[in-house]
């Protein structure tokens, strides 16, 4: 297999992190990008950090001349405040990184939305998840994967008190999720960010949707194809 080039963005946050590990220690990739509004304090011989103003995504078109384009954008409403920073973050530099990926003609998009993407659900949070799948599923690119993590697991770098009580209570009856509740269970940064990873290398062309609990149980050959 020849080596294949990558851009990442979203590498600060909880699967984005993991994720960049995972690609830099990956026999696979001969380069991989990361799109930062600040440079991280680390050095790799593969990687290549590029700052820029995600506001002005267009402008680095160049940078999504590669294989394959990882999303990892993403946000609360605690901390954009507002539906329209919530927006920007959630929707609009997604959607923007994706028509990028189309016109340089990258071989796959990887992105991540949420469990409960739904354009007609009656709750803003999934309906922007949902708007998202929805119009990137228009573009033209060879091969689109979404990933519906339930709750995820992992050491943040703010502290969240919301998600830590949701993380509490769904560990406790963690056990009694089965079946189709089974999907609600929480999961590990690190499982989607190899779930991510493991589509990417599949080279499996279309649009595929990963569930969480596809995604916690390693199987995303499993994943629903639309």
């Amino acid at each position: 297999m020849s080596q294949k080039s990558a851009v990442l963005l979203g590498a600060t946050g909880l699967v984005g992190r993991e994720l960049l590990s995972l690609l830099l220690q990956s026999n696979v990739y001969s380069q991989v990008t990361i799109l930062v509004r600040n440079k991280l304090l680390i050095q790799h011989e593969k990687l290549r950090q590029v700052e820029i103003n995600f506001d002005e995504l267009h402008k680095y078109e160049d940078e999504f001349n590669v294989d394959d384009v990882f999303c990892c954008l993403g946000t609360t409403m605690k901390k954009a405040k507002t539906k329209a920073n919530f927006l920007k973050v959630d929707y609009e530099y997604p959607l923007a990184a994706a028509k990028l990926a189309e016109k340089k003609r990258a071989r796959n998009f990887l992105t991540i939305t949420a469990i409960g993407a739904d354009l007609r659900s009656p709750i803003f949070y999934n309906k922007v998840k949902g708007q998202t799948e929805e119009d990137i599923c228009n573009l033209y690119i060879r091969s689109t994967h979404f990933f519906r993590p339930s709750l995820l697991l992992g050491q943040r770098s703010e502290f969240r008190l919301g998600e830590k009580i949701g993380e509490y209570v769904l560990k406790s009856i963690s056990l009694c999720l089965i079946g189709k509740w089974r999907k609600f269970k929480p999961i590990k940064a690190e499982n989607v960010a190899k779930a991510m990873l493991e589509a990417a290398l599949e080279e499996r062309s279309g649009v595929h949707v990963h569930e969480s609990d596809v995604i916690y149980y390693g199987n995303c050959q499993g994943a629903v194809t639309n």
